[in-house]
């Protein structure tokens, strides 16, 4: 197809496509002229994901770039992908560092008791443990042992999304569910939790819910 078919077929203009195309987000077409270029169905679901992660999750270009990247060079190995895609560690660092701005001792323990295997740079151990500070500034008794609970649900999520991931055979077809499961699904997941919540408290106090 011409890159106006493409447009087209994406939603997303020529002017952006061309854009894509100078950054390298977008692989370049099949050469069919000094100035024109096939593509095909490939491009067209490539353009499909920078518009997930620019357009839906908010990533800077530099950002999906970097993702992107990261996809396209470990598309067999969707654990790579993912530890790229959290922002674990950045894409060409290899082994991950272990090096951490302030120590989450709370977070450690947990994943600990957990038996977790997690990566010492992984950011989301400083979110749980400043998390739980600001509710103990707040006066609300929390610590690592109240978050064991949510951390089992977790655990089953995570298992869900790697179940997904490792029934699809095609590398990058099983790249690409490693990020959009990463960058597009945890909102939903929030929302879920909302929802969950109204029902419940309808449930415990009005006698309207259905539990």
């Amino acid at each position: 197809m011409r890159i106006s078919e493409l447009g087209r077929r994406s939603g997303v203009s020529t002017a952006t496509i061309k854009y894509y195309l100078r950054e390298g987000l977008l692989p370049p077409g099949r050469a069919t002229a000094a100035t024109q270029a096939e593509y095909d169905e490939t491009h067209l679901r490539r353009l499909r994901l920078i518009r997930a992660l620019i357009g839906v999750r908010g990533l800077s270009v530099a950002a999906a770039g970097h993702v992107l990247h990261a996809m396209d060079e470990h598309r067999s190995d969707p654990h790579e992908v993912l530890g790229i895609a959290f922002g674990i560690r950045p894409p060409g660092s290899g082994t991950p560092d272990t090096t951490e701005e302030e120590p989450s001792p709370e977070a450690a323990a947990l994943i600990d008791a957990m038996g977790w295997s997690v990566s010492g740079s992984n950011p989301a151990r400083e979110v749980v443990d400043r998390t739980l500070r600001t509710l103990r500034s707040l006066d609300i008794a929390y610590d690592w042992r109240t978050l064991l609970p949510y951390a089992e649900l977790a655990e089953r999520t995570a298992r869900l999304d790697l179940d997904r991931i490792e029934a699809t055979t095609d590398p990058m077809e099983k790249a690409e569910q490693a990020v959009l499961l990463t960058f597009l699904l945890e909102p939903a997941l929030m929302a879920l939790r909302r929802l969950a919540q109204e029902n419940e408290s309808t449930a415990r106090h009005t006698g309207d819910g259905s539990a």
